[in-house]
């Protein structure tokens, strides 16, 4: 909602309750708005949490300060005028009420995000009248009574005038308990409005009495279509029972691919779609209650050249000339009008003009000015070029759509950019790529380390004599090097690759870390954890570790790889090949720093190492007593 709405409650509650209370209202909707900017965009929850809290701290009801809201309301927008425009709309409530959607309507460019309600004048007799609501808001009936109290007293003198709520439909009586976001136009209130309307019932039998009326002659429909060329009338089913000959020849423009023939018949919705008034149900029944509302209907086209069609009229008008440009294309043509049920033939008849800006949008259109209607201000219009304002409405929308494409695009390609982020951090280290990134050459990264542990894991896996087996061994090995994964997290490890059934991990490298080895150890340890916890049947894994220095840098130009080289590597790969399933075997010199460090090991003794001679190894069996 728009923040005048919310500086007219903020007005009157400072005024009637004090500084005080507001300012603990606030605190208790959670919001950080200490003053609203009129034309800023705030949550619809923020009115109804107003309410709730103001409720809690005065004793009132949730209802009361609704009612009170919608009150205040009205007001305030007479300090922007708004009054006069309401005074403008008719001499009785019931003109009022007839005349809301278009008041909104004419509001739509000061505040172009407007979530608007919807309202209809189902019934209406002596001593009141029937009105649906519709809104795509819940918890606001209240409000709304609340508006309607104000506006016939300050603007009508009708100070006794009843509301009662007849049926309701997916409104919410409290604040943010409940859903506050449904899908549009999803809230149905039907009111019952009580008050002296005597006069404004007198008016219409009047009129419908009046000597002007008894005296004129049926007039055949044929004249009403001559009179407007581009109206429509439907049936009962809303389907299209008769057109103008404009409107007809200007969906067969727009629609080359299509039989002229299947236009008569047709549903109105598949030819035309509905702009305004926003959310209702279009059909029989809505809309033989809102004559008084301005209709707007978008002329559906396939976007084909005009002049592909050009053989199709040429038995049937010569007032369009279809010989356009090749660069030609269709413009779509918006219908402009009124609603009105024809007692007569029973049937709807959309009185209507094209909306037109300038002569190159008639052309556009493929239309000429002697297809306009022949009455009224439309051709004056298209001559001055005057811009309608559904027209740039139109066109707002379209760039509001072309920025949410643009938005969604965005975050697409932020997804992919994050997805390509993780993709290059799963083969180099974060400061390792973003170094290359800066522009920093390959050989350029590579660094020495004087101490790093590096940890080697081997699944042992049956070998696969089938391709039964392959699979399952695949299966296998993605299970278990998924586990490792999750306990590879944060810098303090730093995963370097998988090759067959070997898994590789460093510690002190490309960040170093003074605790290398004890971290490495605690890697190990839930390795052999997580392998147990898996209970694959026959799979066991064998790790070594050894520390010492090592060179490291990035490998390759078309698939780059952060590797390791030196000694300490090949003696950590011996550890791991000559261990025992399910043991974790250490070097000496790995092995005394994790004494020091409290971790349990049992010394195996001397084993023949591969290029190594004899070494002394240990296993290391637990991590240090946690206290």
């Amino acid at each position: 909602m728009y923040g005048m709405l919310l500086e007219s409650v903020q007005h009157f509650v400072q005024e009637q309750f004090g500084d005080h209370i507001w300012k603990k209202a606030i605190r208790a909707t959670g919001s950080t708005n200490t003053v609203f900017n009129t034309h800023q965009i705030y949550p619809d929850s923020l009115m109804p949490d107003l309410a709730e809290a103001l409720a809690a701290l005065t004793g009132e009801s949730f209802d009361y300060f609704m009612d009170f809201f919608g009150k205040c309301f009205v007001r305030f927008f007479t300090n922007f005028g708004y009054d006069k425009m309401l005074k403008a709309t008719g001499r009785y409530f019931c003109d009022f009420l007839q005349s809301v959607d278009n008041i909104h309507l004419q509001m739509r460019f000061t505040y172009p995000k407007m979530k608007s309600p919807s309202m209809q004048l189902t019934e209406t007799d002596d001593n009141g009248a029937v009105l649906v609501y519709r809104s795509n808001r819940t918890g606001f009936s209240k409000y709304f009574m609340g508006l309607l109290y104000e506006i016939a007293s300050m603007f009508y003198g009708l100070d006794s005038i009843g509301v009662k709520v007849l049926e309701s439909k997916n409104d919410n009586p409290g604040s943010t308990t409940g859903p506050l976001q449904l899908e549009p136009k999803t809230v149905v209130v039907k009111y019952r409005l009580d008050f002296d309307n005597r006069d404004y019932m007198a008016k219409r039998i009047n009129l419908q009495v009046h000597e002007s009326q008894l005296q004129l002659e049926k007039v055949d429909s044929s004249v009403l279509l001559e009179l407007f060329p581009f109206a429509l009338i439907l049936d009962h089913e809303m389907k299209i029972k008769g057109a103008g000959e404009k409107v007809f020849e200007s969906w067969i423009i727009q629609n080359p691919q299509k039989k002229p023939e299947i236009f008569i018949g047709s549903l109105v919705t598949d030819c035309f779609r509905l702009r305004r008034p926003k959310g209702i149900l279009f059909n029989w029944k809505t809309v033989t209650q809102m004559h008084f509302v301005i209709f707007e209907l978008e002329l559906i086209c396939s976007h084909h050249s005009l002049k592909s069609v050009a053989h199709q009229l040429a038995d049937t008008t010569s007032t369009i000339d279809l010989e356009h440009d090749d660069n030609s294309t269709s413009t779509r043509i918006l219908l402009k009008g009124q609603m009105r049920h024809m007692t007569d033939i029973d049937a709807i008849v959309f009185l209507c003009s094209p909306l037109i800006n300038s002569v190159e949008e008639l052309h556009g259109m493929g239309l000429f000015l002697n297809d306009l209607n022949p009455h009224g201000l439309s051709k004056e219009m298209v001559m001055a070029g005057w811009q309608h304002c559904s027209r740039l409405e139109l066109v707002f929308e379209k760039e509001e759509e072309r920025s949410d494409e643009l938005e969604t695009s965005l975050e697409l390609a932020d997804s992919w950019k994050r997805q390509g982020d993780e993709l290059l951090y799963s083969m180099i280290p974060r400061p390792i790529a973003e170094r290359l990134r800066n522009g920093q050459n390959t050989l350029d990264t590579c660094q020495s380390f004087e101490q790093v542990s590096v940890i080697f894991g081997e699944d042992t896996t049956p070998s696969e004599d089938s391709l039964q087996d392959a699979m399952r061994a695949v299966s296998t090995l993605n299970a278990a090097f998924s586990a490792f994964d999750d306990e590879v997290q944060g810098p303090m490890v730093y995963k370097v690759e998988t090759v067959g059934h070997v898994y590789m991990a460093v510690s002190g490298a490309p960040d170093k870390n003074p605790l290398h080895a004890e971290h490495a150890a605690d890697l190990a340890l839930n390795m052999v954890r997580r392998m147990k916890e898996l209970n694959l049947p026959n799979v066991t894994v064998k790790i070594g570790i050894h520390s010492g220095s090592v060179v490291a840098g990035v490998v390759g130009v078309k698939v780059p790889r952060y590797c390791l080289f030196g000694d300490t590597v090949n003696t950590a790969s011996r550890m791991e090949s000559s261990g025992l399933p399910n043991k974790i075997q250490v070097s000496h010199f790995t092995a005394e720093r994790l004494k020091k460090a409290g971790y349990k090991l049992k010394q195996r003794g001397f084993v023949k190492v591969k290029g190594k001679g004899e070494m002394e190894t240990f296993w290391l069996e637990a991590g240090p007593d946690k206290q």
